[in-house]
């Protein structure tokens, strides 16, 4: 549609859905914007030339960052987390994501999860080096072909271990959205929960106690994939309520007002377009206004932005925590704490 859409438009869409959450008549945009950028990349073969690389790296080593793939399940190195070949009982198999298993902040929060699971006594495995990228990246970008060859071959692995009869527990919110709602589409049916969603049921069911005080107001951070595309907004809230000592701050914007931290759409990949502010800064001002000690989320990609967002505004007393981390502090630092009292 030249001379009517500008390609800059396009590619400047973080696929939040904001648009739609406020659009009168109900109007979707976000499908038209990624069917506009398939042509372009399958038809025209014109893209940001940043994406190529996140391309070549998928096409390489099974995630957009290039990581080692055999390098996937280390994150789990001294921790008791078996694979799914070894455990194929598990009720749970552990999604953990690109992101989860590569990124050195990212890890942490997903050991944090992983430590909880176990302490509540969850059946859970895990794919290891057979994970692979769920293709979401390529698809938000409009590398239909990329994303298609990656969800026929991670529906083959999950369906060999017989997933389709246990649920998949997600740690990143983009992996959650794909596998839960685009994955059937192609014959992946499966039940997909995220990680909030099960902290949030172990608490209820009194599998996880929180007792150690965690004396932070914490202004919480809806990630979008998570809030407007799969209306998720009081699981991770029920988890901050549950942890002593802790003030659940919210941001005027929240919930499904609340802004985009930047990254979704692909994002993540490529430089933003021209503006006046980057989406991240703004985002960060928006929390920062509640006067927090933290800033909580459940995105990986949410944690990197507001993680750069707060260096930009030199807050860097704030910090960015994930809710697994607050909550593990609470119910893994307490036991820590009364087992190294009780062999002194």
């Amino acid at each position: 549609m030249e001379g009517v859409i500008d390609p800059e438009v396009l590619w400047a869409c973080t696929t939040c859905r904001a648009c739609e959450a406020e659009c009168p008549v109900f109007i979707s945009y976000v499908d038209k914007i990624i069917d506009m950028r398939r042509y372009l990349i399958m038809e025209r073969a014109e893209f940001p030339s940043e994406l190529q690389q996140a391309f070549q790296c998928l096409e390489s080593t099974m995630n957009p960052w290039g990581f080692p793939p055999e390098e996937r399940g280390a994150w789990a190195n001294g921790l008791d987390v078996p694979l799914i070949g070894e455990k194929p009982d598990a009720d749970y198999l552990l999604w953990v994501g690109c992101m989860p298993s590569f990124d050195d902040r990212a890890k942490k929060v997903t050991r944090a999860v992983a430590e909880l699971f176990i302490e509540a006594g969850l059946s859970f495995a895990i794919l290891g080096p057979e994970e692979q990228c769920t293709g979401d990246p390529a698809r938000r970008a409009g590398n239909e072909y990329l994303f298609q060859m990656y969800a026929a071959a991670n529906i083959e692995i999950l369906n060999n271990y017989g997933v389709d009869k246990k649920k998949i527990v997600t740690i990143c919110p983009h992996c959650f959205n794909t596998l839960k709602n685009e994955y059937p589409d192609f014959g992946g049916k499966y039940e997909v929960v995220n990680y909030v969603e099960v902290l949030s049921d172990l608490l209820r069911r009194g599998k996880l106690r929180p007792s150690e005080r965690v004396d932070q107001r914490v202004a919480y951070h809806d990630s979008c994939y998570l809030g407007r595309h799969n209306d998720i907004y009081e699981a991770p809230r029920q988890v901050l309520r549950a942890i002593p000592g802790l003030t659940l701050l919210e941001a005027a914007e929240h919930h499904d007002r609340g802004m985009c931290c930047g990254a979704g759409g692909a994002q993540m990949f490529k430089e933003e377009e021209q503006g006046d502010e980057r989406v991240s800064n703004r985002r960060t001002m928006q929390l920062l206004a509640t006067s927090p000690q933290a800033v909580g989320s459940n995105c990986p990609f949410c944690m990197r932005m507001l993680t750069d967002g707060l260096a930009d505004a030199e807050r860097e007393e704030v910090k960015p925590v994930d809710i697994a981390e607050l909550l593990h502090q609470s119910v893994i630092g307490a036991k820590k704490q009364e087992e190294a009292t009780a062999e002194a």
